[in-house]
């Protein structure tokens, strides 16, 4: 069972990794940094967005983008923070104990 609580830590840690990628590559397309035309960056952004919108549109639905700056990312990044901890705090010990 703790292999199983390692591998949705995991997840969630490479899910935060994908949510702060597709942050830095909107940012890097929005300044005209990187061409949104390249295959290599629209692949990038097409698995990204692909992965993380379907967690991100009802967080959309509930909070607005304020003046254009979509929280969104970030409340989910909190969320996958808070639901980690609760796996380390209160889910592993009941395994390491009984």
């Amino acid at each position: 069972m703790l292999a199983v609580l390692d591998i949705i830590r995991i997840v969630i840690q490479l899910l935060m990794l994908v949510l702060v990628v597709q942050a830095i590559l909107s940012w890097l397309l929005v300044f005209n940094v990187v061409n949104g035309r390249n295959q290599v960056v629209k692949a990038i952004w097409q698995f990204t967005h692909a992965l993380t919108e379907p967690m991100l549109k009802p967080i959309r639905s509930v909070i607005k983008p304020i003046n254009g700056l979509d929280l969104a990312p970030l409340i989910l990044i909190l969320l996958l923070i808070l639901v980690d901890r609760l796996l380390i705090y209160y889910v592993y010990p009941q395994f390491l104990l009984g």
